[in-house]
Parts: C-alpha cells; sequence; structure tokens
C-alpha cells in the first residue's frame, strides 16, 4: 500500500512540496520553530521529505543516510507537549491540503502523520 501512495500522489516532488509548505508555518510559529535547527533548515527539510518518502514505499536514501528512523528517540531532547503537537498538525494539515490529493490518500496520509505526532508527545506542559 505504501509504494502504491508514494506513485500514486507523485513520488519525491510531492513529498517535497509537502514538507516545504509545511515548513513555511512552523517557520513563523513561536511554539514550536525554536525546536528546529534554524542554522540547518535546508537539512531539516531534507530528512522529513526523504523520511516520508521511505515510509511510503518511495527509495531507501533516508536509512541509507540516517539509519533506522527511531522517530521518538530522535525527538527526545525536545519538549514535544500536547500544545506543540497540536501547532505542528496545524501546520502538516495545510500542507497536506495544499496538495489537494484524492481524498482516499488524504485520509491515508494523514491517519499516519495524526498518530505520529501524538506518539512524539513526550512532556505534558
Amino acid at each position: 500500500m505504501g509504494g502504491e501512495l508514494f506513485d500514486r500522489i507523485g513520488g519525491a516532488p510531492t513529498f517535497d512540496r509537502l514538507v516545504r509548505v509545511f515548513y513555511e508555518g512552523v517557520r513563523s510559529d513561536p511554539v514550536i520553530w525554536p525546536m528546529y535547527p534554524a542554522d540547518d533548515l535546508e537539512g531539516a527539510i531534507q530528512r522529513l521529505s526523504l523520511f516520508l518518502q521511505q515510509y511510503w514505499g518511495g527509495p531507501g536514501t533516508y536509512s541509507e543516510r540516517r539509519g533506522h528512523p527511531r522517530l521518538r528517540m530522535r525527538h527526545n531532547p525536545f519538549r514535544v507537549t500536547p500544545e506543540a503537537r497540536d501547532r505542528w498538525l496545524l501546520h502538516m494539515r495545510t500542507a497536506v491540503d495544499s496538495l489537494d490529493l484524492a481524498p482516499l490518500d488524504d485520509a491515508t496520509l494523514w491517519a499516519y502523520l495524526d498518530r505520529a505526532a501524538h506518539a512524539m508527545v513526550n512532556a505534558l506542559d
């Protein structure tokens, strides 16, 4: 299913577009922007895009460069509160909407992103 979604929604260019629109919102967000590497924004953009591409059946470039995703471990240095999660989801929802995907593809992608965001919460306030 993942590989089919990757190809069906347009492959790497679509994920690149998704992540760039997401980061446009993040850059103006006072809650979550401080968690991102302002000095390596392009690197952060590439890492998220490559991760999502790999997850949805695209090339394994993310793991080749970074090893196993270990999402919770990679996010542990940051206080990911429910507010931070909700801000992340707000910007990601805007990014997903910008792709104008077919309803099933949108719902499939969003269900994963929503679950992943909830799983990253590691602080209550």
